[in-house]
């Protein structure tokens, strides 16, 4: 597994290797060696899968505060995303900047979410499929989130179609009716 950084260095993606042959492929999509190795402290509690029937899908963007705040390592396993990660550290250097990266299905390739960033994702293929592995379990009462078009993000989602949003992401607040005064290491 190679990891690579991005423009935000607590943002990483993980870029397997591939190993085909005629029956197929095989990867190793997580190594906890591997990321402790490269100083990324990460151990899966919980795996959550969730499947958009259409292009056009938003979720998000979603983050959980302490003391339930979560890491992710998102994969897709059939079609694609674009993926969202809005920093939310309010002592960050980078608060409110995001990175943005489209992964497929193809590429095989996750994107690291850390604490203290709320993810979102738009769906660019009918019927995909998306795997989180989180270090946190799920709690109802510490689930946030932020309106995904919110202007004052500056968010370029490149998306001109029909978006399908769920009632709870349509009535998200926007990032200035947010306190964001949590402590997420």
């Amino acid at each position: 597994m190679n990891i690579e950084d991005t423009e935000i260095k607590e943002v990483k993606l993980f870029r397997p290797s591939l190993h085909e042959d005629i029956r197929g492929f095989f990867y190793e999509a997580y190594r906890e060696d591997i990321l402790k190795k490269n100083g990324i402290n990460f151990s899966m509690v919980q795996k959550n899968v969730s499947f958009s029937k259409k292009k056009g899908t938003i979720r998000g963007l979603h983050f959980q505060i302490p003391p339930f705040h979560q890491t992710k390592i998102v994969n897709v396993n059939r079609g694609s995303i674009l993926d969202i990660a809005l920093d939310i550290r309010k002592d960050s250097p980078s608060f409110l900047k995001h990175v943005k990266r489209i992964l497929t299905a193809e590429d095989k390739t996750s994107i690291l979410i850390p604490k203290g960033f709320a993810h979102g994702v738009l769906v660019l293929k009918d019927h995909t499929e998306i795997t989180y592995l989180v270090d946190n379990l799920y709690s109802l009462e510490c689930d946030k989130g932020i309106k995904w078009n919110d202007p004052s993000l500056n968010i370029d989602w490149n998306f001109n179609g029909e978006t399908i949003i769920s009632n709870k992401d349509s009535n998200l607040p926007g990032i200035s009716e947010i306190l964001l005064d949590y402590i997420w290491d």
